[in-house]
This record gives structure tokens, C-alpha cells and sequence, in this order.
């Protein structure tokens, strides 16, 4: 198979300012996924390559087609995997404790099994994702958890909850943090916020709708692996799309010389980097400010509704409204950030915002006043999510690294989730101050390391752009330069 000459007919209008890619014509032999992946890598490595060889095609166009192909299963994984582990609150104002006997202490040790071992799976699962494939591994996810879930159907006690949530936990763990991962693969730094935005609302739309469904829900699906084998693009269409993810990294005002491609590097070395980040310990502290309120609202808002008088056909329909504006805030605040390529402003408001929503919830006992102060936190908690992710993923540079990294923060950040099935316990009903007050300090913790993370982000880039301005990067090679990832002093950290 051929690319297209950036010459020939059909881009006489945008004449290429530099070579054209030719792939070798196989003659009918099919390569296979790895040999697809090593020819296009080796094609637009070539130092005559830049993004003017490819000036004739349609990114928009092409971004399309991948979000077509992707978005909806993924998105779709999303809220059957956010069903399974959410609807347990669903099923408690059902009467899920009266069937099964369970004390609220047992309730909330089967809401807090889960975390443990879906925090523990994580980062080995991203590991695995690259190694095996997202279109073996992340189906394989899939069927694992279905199997748990019809198997919770046949649960008569205390202990056969409590095991299924345990294996419910290591059956999902991959999901989120895969797919996360997944998209990095797939679309560049300021393209893949709105992305994430849309799978993660999934989210908001199952915790809506979840009281609402009696039984599960399957899908037959396929996933493609990465862009350098997605039979929908051309040829040269795979290696435009590669091109641009290789050298992604790069924000440096640097000449093409200087051309720095994202680190493939595997083994230990980038585990051990990833583990001794300190922006991602940091982040995670962040991501805990938003994250314990939004497992905290997402199991026990139905019972906080109800116990504010409501029936329990009300308070399932009044979390509804919630989700949805939820739902369709994080995708607006996604677009507009990817927009403008910026991403800590509207983490630090959306904590401001919950922290006022909490604030509501614990000053007053009025019904109308606790679901508004609900409405506002929950509204602000769920664009949190994908802006902070994807905030650590831009910041992240070598491909390995940034899977492990984003499983470090993913696992370690959702122990919260272990922690918030805590904070509301029964006795406290129907105020909740203790939960309500440890959600509000949980919110100030993460709008401190927020803000040490803006310092610390714009410090060190001032001192990179000083050190190109005088010609520091000259004394590294480029392959120095790649390994260095985002601690060389050409990549840029995005605020």
C-alpha cells in the first residue's frame, strides 16, 4: 500500500512542504498488528517528515471517524460498569439490607470491600492493557464482571454480598483506568479532555438512571487496538494520526532538529519513574477532593433524599435532574477546556462550588435546602473527573509511564471511595454532619494541592523556557531528550 504524494492531484491546493510517506505495497500479504505498527513508526520517523506532509488532510474529519468508532462502546462499558458497582444504593432504599439482615455497619463494609480490590488491580491491569491489547483486555474485563453480577442475583446473606463485591472489585478495576489510558493512545493532549468528558458521563447518567433498570444489560462489541492498525483510516491516515500522538510532547519552541518523539521505552524503569512523581502524589490528593464527595453522593443520595422525607419512588426520580445537568456541564466545561488548552481552572472552581454545595448540606436541616446544596456539589464533582485526569495524563510523557502513572492516581485516588462508604453512617440520619463535614475537609485538602501544583507547574516551566532561550537543549540528544519525558526541559506542563 501507497500514501497518497503530498504532489499528486487531490492536494494541489495544499502543496506538502516536505517528503512524502510511501509505504512498501505488500502485494495482497497481510502484515500482521505488529508489523503494521513497526512499518508506520519507521515512515514517519524519517527526519523529512513534519506535520506540512500531511497539511492536505482534514483532522476534523478524521477525528470524527475515530470518535465514532470509539466513544460509543466506550462510553457504553462505562455506564454498565458504573451501574454494577453504583445501583447497590438503588437497592438499599428497595429494601436490600431488610432481604439480606444486613446491619448498617455490614452495609457499608460491603460498599467499602469493593474499593480495595478494585484499588489494588488497577495499575497492573493498565500494564497488561498495552501488553495484550485493549480489544482482548478491555472485553475480557467485561465479560468478568457480567459473570459477578449475575452471580450477586443468587446472594442470600451478609457474606455472599460482601464476596461478591470483593470480586466485583478486581473485575472492574482495568475499566476506568484503561480507558482512560486507552484515549491518550488515540488523541492528543487538548483534543482528548471532551472525550473523556463524554465516556466519564456515563457515569452521571447511570447513577440517574440506575434506580430505574431491574436487570442487565450486554453488548456484542469490537474494539481496535491502536491507530496504527484502525482498518477505518487509510494508510495515510494512520500514519498522520501517528505522527501527531509521536510528537505530542513536544511544546518547546524547538526547530525540527530538535523533534522530540514520546518514549515507547517498557521494563521497570518507567514503573519506577512513574512511582517516584511527585506530581502524581500530589495530584492524588487533588483528585481525592472531588472523588469522596462524588462516591459519597453516588451511594447514599437516594437515602439522603429519603430520609429528608421522601418516598422512595421520589428520591429515586429526584436524583435524575442531577445527573443529567451534571452530565451535560462536564461535557460543555470538556469542550471549552480542550478549547483553550487549559485544565486546573475548572478543577479549583468545581471544588469551590462543592464545597459551597456541602456547606448548604451541613448548615441546614430543611429539605429543600439540603437538595439544592446536593444539586450545586454534584454538578461541580462530576467535570471535576475528566478535567483531572486528563490534566495528569498531559502531564505525563513517555507512553509507559503515563499508564502506569494514571493507574497510580486512579487506584490510589479511588480508596476514597472506601473511605466516603463510611462517612455517612445510619445513626447519623438524616443530617449526616459527620459525612457532610469530612467531605468539606476532604474538598479544602484538594484545593491546597491544587494550588501547589499551579505553583509548582508554573515555576518549573519558567525555568525550561529559560533554558531553550538559551539553547540548553543543544546539549542532549534527542533520544536523551525522549527518555528524559516530561522532565526534560523542552516539555511543557500544562496549567
Amino acid at each position: 500500500m501507497d500514501f497518497k504524494n503530498a504532489h499528486d492531484a487531490s492536494s494541489e491546493e495544499t502543496p506538502a512542504k516536505a517528503g512524502a510517506i510511501h509505504l512498501e505495497d505488500h502485494h495482497g500479504h497481510r502484515l500482521s498488528k505488529k508489523e503494521q505498527v513497526r512499518e508506520v513508526d519507521a515512515a514517519i520517523a524519517r527526519s523529512d517528515i513534519t506535520l506540512d506532509s500531511f497539511a492536505h488532510l482534514d483532522i476534523n474529519k478524521i477525528l470524527r471517524k475515530i470518535d465514532l468508532r470509539l466513544i460509543p462502546m466506550l462510553t457504553l462499558l462505562y455506564l454498565l460498569s458504573f451501574l454494577d458497582r453504583g445501583n447497590i444504593g438503588n437497592a438499599k432504599i428497595e429494601g436490600l439490607a431488610e432481604d439480606l439482615n444486613l446491619t448498617g455497619a455490614e452495609y457499608n463494609g460491603c460498599l467499602t470491600a469493593f474499593f480495595f480490590t478494585y484499588c489494588a488491580f488497577e495499575v497492573p491491569s493498565n500494564m497488561l492493557l498495552k501488553k495484550l491489547s485493549p480489544s482482548i483486555w478491555l472485553p475480557s474485563i467485561m465479560v468478568a464482571w457480567g459473570i459477578v453480577m449475575t452471580l450477586m442475583g443468587i446472594v442470600q446473606d451478609y457474606h455472599g454480598l460482601l464476596i461478591a463485591r470483593i470480586f466485583l472489585g478486581v473485575a472492574e478495576a482495568g475499566l476506568f483506568p484503561g480507558v482512560v489510558y486507552y484515549n491518550t493512545m488515540w488523541y492528543c493532549r487538548y483534543e482528548v479532555q471532551v472525550r473523556q468528558a463524554i465516556f466519564f458521563s456515563a457515569a452521571s447518567i447511570a447513577s440517574a438512571f440506575s434506580g430505574l433498570l431491574a436487570y442487565a444489560v450486554g453488548a456484542y462489541f469490537t474494539l481496535y487496538d491502536f491507530p496504527e492498525t484502525a482498518t477505518f483510516l487509510t494508510s495515510e491516515e494512520r500514519a498522520f494520526v501517528a505522527f501527531r500522538l509521536k510528537y505530542d510532547g513536544q511544546d518547546a519552541a524547538t526547530d525540527n532538529s530538535h523533534r522530540i518523539a514520546q518514549s515507547e521505552r517498557r521494563g521497570w524503569e518507567p514503573v519506577k519513574a512513574a512511582f517516584k512523581d511527585w506530581q502524581i502524589w500530589i495530584n492524588i490528593i487533588v483528585y481525592w477532593g472531588y472523588v469522596c464527595p462524588l462516591y459519597g453522593i453516588s451511594l447514599l443520595l437516594p437515602t439522603i433524599i429519603k430520609e429528608l422525607g421522601y418516598k422512595s419512588t421520589t428520591a429515586q426520580l429526584l436524583t435524575v435532574p442531577i445527573y443529567v445537568v451534571a452530565s451535560v456541564i462536564t461535557i460543555a466545561v470538556a469542550w471549552y477546556a480542550d478549547r483553550k488548552r487549559i485544565r486546573s481552572p475548572f478543577i479549583v472552581i468545581g471544588l469551590v462550588f462543592q464545597l459551597i454545595g456541602f456547606i448548604m448540606c451541613i448548615s441546614s436541616g430543611n429539605a429543600g435546602v439540603t437538595y439544592a446544596g446536593v444539586f450545586i456539589a454534584t454538578c461541580a464533582i462530576y467535570q471535576c473527573q475528566p478535567s483531572n485526569v486528563t490534566w495528569l495524563s498531559n502531564n505525563l510523557a513517555g507512553s509507559y509511564k503515563r499508564a502506569v502513572g494514571m493507574g497510580i492516581q486512579i487506584s490510589v485516588g479511588n480508596l476514597a471511595g472506601a473511605m466516603a462508604s463510611n462517612f455517612y453512617r445510619s445513626e447519623d440520619s438524616p443530617r449526616y454532619i459527620l459525612g457532610h463535614a469530612l467531605e468539606i475537609g476532604f474538598i479544602v485538602a484538594g484545593l491546597i494541592a491544587a494550588a501547589v501544583l499551579i505553583m509548582s507547574y508554573r515555576t518549573v516551566n519558567a525555568k525550561r523556557e529559560q533554558a531553550v532561550a538559551n539553547h540548553e537543549h543543544n546539549g542532549y540528544t534527542l533520544e536523551e531528550l525522549s527518555e528524559l519525558g516530561d522532565k526534560s526541559i523542552t516539555f511543557r506542563y500544562t496549567l
